[in-house]
């Protein structure tokens, strides 16, 4: 691998983790879930129907939104939470990148192996 493309996976990869680990926990993802549905939700309509306290879910989000993956709008005395699917779209990408690279790696050792 090249100086510049080994450069660029590792930019890549620093951009890429703290999106990952935002997306390392299982509330976490279920909030992204809930949160696709592309309204936005309050605190309190977060907490509905889960066992965790208002405290605990305002502490994901804010976990999720230091990563990018949402956003909060004040309206009145509330704050409403938004999902932004563009750092999962760059995700995507990092995938399909690192994928690519995998693909050839596998291609060279095939290579290798039927000389």
């Amino acid at each position: 691998m090249s100086q510049k493309r080994r450069s660029s996976a590792v930019a890549k990869r620093q951009v890429q983790a703290p999106i990952f680990a935002a997306l390392g926990d299982q509330t976490r993802l279920a909030l992204v879930a809930k949160l696709c549905r592309r309204q936005p939700y309050s605190i309190s309509q977060l907490t509905h129907g889960s066992k965790l306290t208002r405290q605990a879910i305002t502490k994901h989000l804010r976990v999720l939104q230091s990563a990018g993956i949402v956003h909060s709008v004040r309206r009145g005395r509330e704050s409403l939470f938004e999902f932004d699917p563009q750092p999962i779209e760059g995700i995507k990408e990092y995938l399909d990148f690192v994928s690519g690279q995998w693909d050839q790696a596998l291609s060279r050792l095939k290579s290798f192996v039927e000389e």
